[in-house]
């Protein structure tokens, strides 16, 4: 039997999944990573342990199904976006930890270039704003603050790359230096135009050329794998951001069709197709991805605290052991009691891009319990996303969401609930607006991305393109197929 191969390495946790000619799911593993945090705001990984444990699963998904690497047609990557590494080409070791998208150490040199007049530049060319967010102001960090690293860097002897690179970079025993178009584009470097690294902001940022990688297409490079014993000879056939594949794994390929992903943070996109357009509300424009050399473009709203609130409730506040148990606790009371969160542990994002900006409880009486604390947590969860969509809801024509289960559903629940008056309407809002509102049946829709683009590059699947044969989605509870932009089912 052939197998395609999912390599989804995360914010919180690195997991692998085996999937079968058919699209079901043979062998699954996941392991958390550590989150490392130095001082307030600033928010590391450590690169080696981002590498080890994405193999260990791999090899745990593929032991599970008994498969071996020749059982394997082909793997594919999706990974946390805009976090930055930089190593050393000759060794391939990292010059410092992973600087994580939810870091706000460098909202100074945001400042300063807002000060100098880049942010029109930047988003005429990017279609970003600036912001800690991206990645150009962490290589920068890295540059002015590692010992030695500004010099090794001009003389062309460091590396830099997102997640994906990095990975790659290890798979190939450093003989590919690469990243696709998706990431590419939330670096805050790449002109989404033109494709290309733009030669006026790297100048600007006083980034050296040499440290970047080459930009490839998101699916089809089949280049095989080097370096692991366990994937030894597997074709690497598919790459992308994380929120990019879950927009493919969710068969948005339409102009107006949009999903908004509850994970640690909330990201709600909506394709554009192969016209980049500006957003009037401060949201991003982005490359979706890239297949035969065609860019295709989306529009992003970025939250960065969903399921890291539910996170802070268990390791912070202490009030839930499990993550799951956070829906009961809100189960308790009938409403928040007037309770309030604004979960901004690193800052805001769209629409107001504020890094300097942090969390708040309001609303707090002696009749507030632990469940008002959960079920406003929650809802803080569903308040941004509901936004993003109310500020660009004209062009939101199909909004695909997470799997209704757990804290998740509770979150979409409350998104109508809270804007939309009936808690019991699950789309009361979005749907209000005209919106066609559909909730996944499966989880991890952008290792669904990867089965898709993995599997068409190695022709190891019989049908499909983003949902395996059989699959649908949800909308307001009931099954229903993947819309196609004229609302047929495809």
């Amino acid at each position: 039997m052939r197998y395609v191969l999912a390599l989804d390495q995360g914010t919180t946790s690195s997991r692998a999944l085996l999937y079968d000619r058919e699209g079901i799911i043979r062998g699954l593993a996941q392991r958390e990573l550590q989150q490392i945090y130095p001082r307030a705001s600033w928010v590391e990984h450590d690169p080696e342990e981002i590498w080890a444990s994405q193999m260990g699963v791999a090899v745990e998904a593929l032991s599970r199904a008994h498969a071996r690497p020749r059982d394997v047609a082909a793997l594919g990557i999706t990974n946390q976006r805009e976090t930055t590494i930089i190593w050393e080409r000759k060794t391939g070791n990292p010059v410092h930890n992973a600087i994580v998208w939810q870091d706000r150490r460098t909202a100074p040199i945001c400042k300063q270039l807002s000060e100098r007049g880049l942010e029109k530049t930047v988003r005429e060319k990017t279609g970003l704003l600036i912001d800690a967010y991206f990645s150009a102001t962490k290589i920068m960090w890295i540059l002015e603050n590692v010992n030695g690293a500004r010099e090794k860097a001009n003389a062309g002897e460091l590396a830099f790359g997102t997640v994906d690179s990095w990975l790659i970079w290890n798979l190939t025993s450093g003989k590919l230096h690469t990243i696709d178009a998706s990431n590419a584009s939330r670096t805050m470097l790449f002109n989404i135009h033109e494709g290309t690294w733009d030669r006026e902001l790297l100048d600007a940022l006083d980034i050296p050329d040499s440290i970047l990688p080459e930009v490839r297409s998101s699916s089809g490079s089949d280049v095989p794998v080097s370096t692991s014993l366990a994937l030894a000879g597997v074709p690497i056939g598919g790459v992308a951001g994380d929120q990019q594949a879950a927009l493919f794994g969710q068969a948005c390929f339409g102009p107006g069709m949009a999903k908004c992903t509850y994970g640690t943070g909330a990201f709600l996109l909506q394709t554009l197709g192969t016209e980049p357009k500006p957003s009037k509300s401060r949201l991003l424009t982005t490359i979706a991805w890239q297949r035969d050399n065609k860019l295709e473009y989306a529009m992003e709203g970025s939250v960065f605290a969903a399921g890291s609130v539910v996170q802070w409730l268990r390791d912070g506040l202490g009030i839930i052991r499990t993550a799951d148990e956070v829906e009961a606790l809100a189960s308790t009371v009938a409403d928040n009691g007037g309770v309030y969160i604004v979960p901004a542990f690193t800052g805001l994002g769209a629409p107001h891009w504020d890094p300097l900006a942090r969390g708040a409880i309001v609303g707090i009486t002696r009749g507030t319990k632990t469940g008002h604390i959960a079920r406003a947590a929650l809802e803080s969860i569903a308040f941004p996303g509901d936004g993003s969509v109310e500020r660009d809801a004209r062009g939101f024509r199909h909004l695909a969401g997470n799997p209704a289960s757990g804290w998740r559903s509770r979150a979409q629940r409350y998104a109508a609930a809270v804007s939309g008056g009936s808690a019991r309407h699950p789309g009361g809002s979005l749907c209000r607006r005209g919106i066609d509102l559909a909730r996944s049946g499966i989880s991890g829709r952008s290792r669904r991305w990867l089965l898709a683009g993995s599997g068409r590059a190695s022709g190891a699947l019989e049908s499909g393109e983003g949902v395996p044969a059989g699959e649908s989605t949800a909308r307001n509870g009931k099954a229903v197929s993947p819309m196609a932009p004229s609302g047929r089912a495809v």
